[in-house]
């Protein structure tokens, strides 16, 4: 057997394509993850938990970035800027679908400038009211909010939000009018809703530990299913209202990724979801793991958009 010199090594490491060396040595520096919500809340927690897990198996450290604000897209905003290297990736969810329909300038595509690397889990979320507000149930608040127009505030994530077009699409059924209040992040909204700025929050589900230590009462969740921790709060389905919302959410990065970056990345957080730590986390939010691949996330999202833009039209949100 011919012996390879040192020379003829070098040689051919030198014939190899860049992108191929550089696939090599993925990770070769800190991944920067960013996190489009404020520190503490349920995205973000879930998020670290996964990040811990993902910079154990990769040899590198996985730095969260918050940058909370625009109803969550500013992680898919600073990915169209970001080397497509595997470096730079952002928590996705169905708000980076919906606020490019309602914007009139979208600064990029959901579908097609986006690298779809793993679908993750779902959010759990409903209508959250002060333990000492006079409503016991979901029909009581919509009863009040009927008999007082446009006099009961509420407050989400942001205009355009899934949480946000919930109670739209619950107020157009039930010919209601209700004020919106958008806040930062869910942590903000609950801290309004404790502080009585607002009436009501419609909210992932970062007011469970609230709901149990009685500060705050659940009247409804949104998803197909009752919550296992909540077993005696129904479904927006079971109090009549004809609306199921399981809002799943996972991992993207920059359009042109390499198929071997985007398969390290997938299986490292595919391991990470199913560890303990994370699925306990789920547990205590009561959310679906909805593992899905790449390919079939984008599908699916791509399916989401145009539902979102038959809601957004009933509605009257999208732009002229």
């Amino acid at each position: 057997m011919p012996r390879l010199t040192r020379r003829a090594g070098l040689l051919a490491l030198s014939a190899m394509p860049a992108a191929a060396l550089a696939q090599t040595r993925f990770p070769d520096r800190p991944i920067r993850l960013i996190v489009p919500w404020t520190a503490g809340g349920p995205a973000d927690v879930g998020y670290r938990i996964l990040a811990e897990s993902v910079q154990r198996q990769l040899g590198q450290p996985v730095v969260v970035e918050n940058r909370a604000g625009a109803a969550g897209i500013l992680g898919a905003v600073a990915l169209q800027e970001a080397r497509p290297d595997g470096h730079a990736v952002s928590q996705m969810h169905v708000g980076v679908v919906r606020q490019m329909l309602l914007n009139p300038r979208p600064p990029y595509n959901p579908i097609d400038d986006l690298t779809y690397i793993l679908q993750i889990t779902g959010f759990t979320m409903g209508v959250v009211v002060r333990a000492d507000a006079p409503w016991r149930t979901l029909p009581e608040l919509l009863d009040h909010a009927r008999a007082n127009p446009g006099r009961l505030n509420y407050g989400t994530l942001g205009i355009g939000s899934t949480q946000h077009l919930v109670v739209e699409r619950i107020a157009a059924q039930r010919d209601l009018s209700m004020t919106h209040v958008p806040y930062r992040g869910t942590s903000d909204t609950l801290r309004a809703l404790l502080g009585g700025e607002i009436h009501f929050a419609s909210e992932s589900s970062g007011w469970a530990p609230m709901v149990l230590a009685g500060q705050l009462r659940l009247l409804a969740i949104y998803t197909s299913a009752r919550a296992r921790r909540f077993p005696d709060v129904p479904t927006l389905r079971e109090t009549g209202i004809d609306i199921v919302v399981d809002s799943p959410g996972g991992l993207i990065g920059p359009r042109g990724m390499n198929p071997d970056t985007v398969r390290i990345l997938a299986d490292a957080f595919r391991a990470a979801a199913q560890e303990p730590a994370h699925l306990q986390f789920l547990e205590r939010l009561d959310q679906p793991l909805l593992l899905l691949d790449g390919e079939a996330y984008r599908e699916a999202m791509r399916r989401t958009m145009e539902e979102e833009r038959e809601v957004l039209r009933r509605l009257n949100l999208l732009p002229a």
